[in-house]
């Protein structure tokens, strides 16, 4: 699943979240902490403590869907100086960062090719 041109706008929440948390939990913080209806069409972004996980909520038509990545060796970037306030972003930096671009430093994550699961 990657955002496609549909989506209106990406939210990536500035805090750690408890990756414990599922749509319920999650959905929660949209609607206290970023303060938008969390059934847009938008993306909400959210990334664990040690940013090695990225969890994605939005609506789709009839539910709610929760999309899940986790990095093997390194870790996605966030913005150095994020405040308490949802960085707004475009859908093309929302796949950059997934794809392990530093957008704020422009660098990329090493690619790796495992041949096994640890």
């Amino acid at each position: 699943m990657r955002p496609d041109a549909k989506v209106q706008k990406v939210y990536l929440y500035p805090k750690p979240v408890d990756f414990r948390k599922s749509i319920n939990g999650l959905a929660a913080l949209v609607e206290l902490d970023i303060k938008v209806e969390v059934f847009n069409p938008v993306l909400f972004v959210f990334l664990n403590r040690t940013r090695s996980q990225v969890k994605i909520l939005y609506w789709e038509r009839n539910g709610f869907c929760l999309w899940l990545k986790r990095l093997e060796a390194e870790r996605f970037k966030t913005k150095p100086d994020a405040g308490d306030d949802a960085l707004e972003l475009t859908v093309d930096e929302l796949n950059w960062l997934l794809d392990g671009i530093d957008l704020w430093r422009n660098r990329p994550h090493q690619v790796l090719t495992p041949r096994f699961v640890a």
